[in-house]
């Protein structure tokens, strides 16, 4: 089938899994963890919030950059799954949406997600106030929508181009239209390159505002897009089940299979190469950064090596266990999940410190503050010593809201670019296999 038809059945169960998430959301307002309940901030709402807004707009960039530099790299063996790319690609738009929200409540002060957003902690700190040009409200807000903005200018230029090709590319003999792709690839790439750090570093980095990595956006660009490899997979699986994407083949299910597995790697070496560097110069300034996660958040730490790298290493080093279906997509769904945790990781112990940082300067005197928060540190902490029953709800309402958004994106246009240079390319993409 050429064309993709959105069941009403895959909508009512979409909608429906999305209603969940929207309730636990709700909920993690109400249920503050009772150590920093008294802050006022709700915490676990706002994390909850900025963890999965972050985690599939990323993933929507990511896949936007690989877009680009497969144009750029004359690469055509990805041609006949790109359609669901470039669904992908287009959730950009909701997840500004959902970046600007958290912005405003940033500028407004609603929430301490952030402890550069407190004037009187930059005023009194001298690490967060030379730190100050760029860690802003005002860069925050202003600096996401501009950025984010130029981002989805060029994700709909491609998809734009992609789709004037299929209408009118069979008279354009002389490869015009992908032309004019490659062109706006090039220019696309370097301001993503030097952006895309830049936002991360803000959205995800600064959460821990007195720590800092050169590696971390190696690190974070990485973990976007070994899930959006996963994810793919499992949609192509999927929709293959269906009776759509006959052309796909287990061959190119097999070279994403084989980019999960190098980028699980590549992003295991940034792991360790990041803990490695701050270990060895022993800076507390960084090091608390994991001393912190590995003490307070032993799960966290030592359970995101096993999900995300010993267990998909060693089911995907066979290379006939990226050709069997049931094994790949059990394996994606692994990595999609733990790669969410990485940014559950990432976030929440910082959150959680910034949210007992606005309770002792709140209604607490500061030494009657301090005893609390040492009375509790290494305690339980619902929703943030590991994901709770309500993370996980929200984080399925996200990624059906993500699959709605990419099903509906993928019913306005044909599954197979007829008229892309590089698609018989691709619909004979072979693979040398071992079986």
């Amino acid at each position: 089938m050429k064309q993709f038809t959105f069941e009403a059945k895959q909508k009512n169960f979409l909608i429906a899994t999305m209603g969940l998430g929207l309730l636990c959301l709700i909920l993690s307002y109400f249920m503050e963890p009772e150590q920093i309940a008294e802050s006022g901030q709700h915490a676990r709402f706002w994390s909850n919030f900025l963890l999965n807004a972050v985690f599939f707009t990323g993933i929507a960039f990511m896949i936007t950059f690989i877009i680009a530099a497969f144009t750029l790299a004359y690469s055509g063996w990805y041609i006949a799954f790109k359609r669901i790319w470039e669904a992908f690609s287009s959730f950009m738009l909701p997840g500004l949406v959902m970046m600007v929200i958290i912005g405003i409540a940033v500028y407004a002060h609603v929430t301490h997600l952030y402890h550069w957003s407190d004037a009187e902690a930059v005023a009194s700190d001298k690490v967060l106030s030379g730190k100050s040009s760029f860690l802003n409200k005002n860069w925050y807000l202003f600096g996401t929508i501009i950025i984010v903005g130029v981002w989805i200018f060029f994700s709909r230029k491609f998809r734009q181009i992609s789709l004037e090709e299929d209408k009118h590319g069979a008279e354009a003999a002389d490869f015009g239209y992908h032309r004019k792709l490659r062109k706006y690839a090039a220019v696309f790439l370097p301001i993503a390159a030097f952006t895309g750090p830049a936002i991360i570093w803000q959205w995800v980095m600064s959460v821990d505002a007195h720590w800092y990595s050169t590696l971390f956006a190696w690190y974070s660009m990485t973990s976007w897009f070994v899930a959006g490899c996963a994810l793919t997979i499992m949609l192509i699986i999927y929709l293959k089940s269906k009776g759509y994407l006959g052309q796909v083949t287990k061959e190119h299910l097999h070279d994403l299979g084989k980019y999960m597995f190098a980028f699980t790697i590549f992003w295991a070496y940034c792991w360790f190469s990041q803990y490695m560097l701050i270990w060895y110069t022993n800076n507390g300034e960084e090091t608390i950064y994991y001393f912190t996660r590995k003490s307070e958040y032993p799960v966290l730490f030592f359970g995101n090596l096993v999900i995300n790298f010993v267990l998909p290493f060693l089911i995907l080093m066979r290379n006939t266990t990226k050709r069997r279906y049931g094994t790949l997509f059990f394996t994606a769904a692994l990595v999609f999940f733990g790669h969410w945790f990485d940014f559950f990781y990432m976030i929440k112990p910082g959150v959680f410190s910034n949210a007992q940082e606005a309770m002792s300067h709140g209604g607490e005197p500061g030494h009657e503050a301090a005893a609390h928060t040492a009375e509790h540190a290494a305690s339980f902490v619902s929703g943030f010593t590991i994901p709770g029953l309500l993370e996980i709800g929200v984080f399925l309402g996200f990624t059906a809201f993500f699959i709605f958004w990419v099903f509906k994106q993928m019913s306005k246009a044909p599954l197979m670019p007829e008229n892309d240079p590089y698609l018989e390319e691709s619909l004979h993409h072979e693979v040398q296999a071992y079986e």
